[in-house]
């Protein structure tokens, strides 16, 4: 199937919720048609439902966390140690897609770690100059870079319009986390 598939970029971008549920549905969509699917996780290293619905899923989908426990202090320059942990990410993405074992890789929140530059952005480009015909890639994260966009075949921006947690909800377990 792999030989027949061919794969495009997408992004999911924008202030609203549900980028990463999107790019989750996708790895659920592919996963029940037997295409294995690599999912890389920038800016978050907290276990949640999507790694343990993972684990019932493998070996066709694999979940990898490169971020550190605690929130980033967006004042500050990334730490050294952010950086790495990114530049791991990236190392670990580009062998998953240049692995021949997956037909999708998602880089989630890779979008934000451009922004925040922990990543650089003429990394990703690269990373996506790479990307084999056969592999489908999905970015995830606000404030999607220009560059990125224009070399991405489709774009979706979410955006809020009412949102509970501007209520005082937190994050609830299953749904948020």
């Amino acid at each position: 199937m792999a030989s027949r598939f061919k794969g495009y970029i997408q992004i999911y971008t924008g202030d609203g919720k549900g980028k990463t549920t999107a790019a989750l549905g996708l790895a659920l969509r592919a996963a029940g048609r037997g295409l294995r699917v690599y999912i890389g996780q920038f800016l978050k290293a907290r276990e949640s439902g999507e790694h343990l619905a993972a684990e019932k899923l493998a070996p066709l989908v694999t979940i990898e966390r490169f971020g550190r426990k605690g929130f980033l202090d967006l004042a500050k320059p990334p730490g050294a140690a952010d950086i790495r942990r990114a530049d791991l990410g990236m190392q670990k993405c580009l062998e998953a897609m240049d692995s021949g074992g997956y037909q999708v890789v998602i880089l989630d929140e890779i979008n934000t770690a451009v922004k925040l530059g922990i990543v650089k952005e003429t990394d990703v480009l690269a990373f996506l100059e790479n990307k084999p015909e056969s592999v489908e890639v999905i970015l995830t994260g606000r404030s999607a870079a220009p560059s990125i966009i224009r070399r991405a075949d489709l774009v979706t921006e979410m955006k809020e319009i009412k949102h509970y947690f501007r209520r005082g909800v937190k994050a609830r377990r299953g749904i948020e986390t």
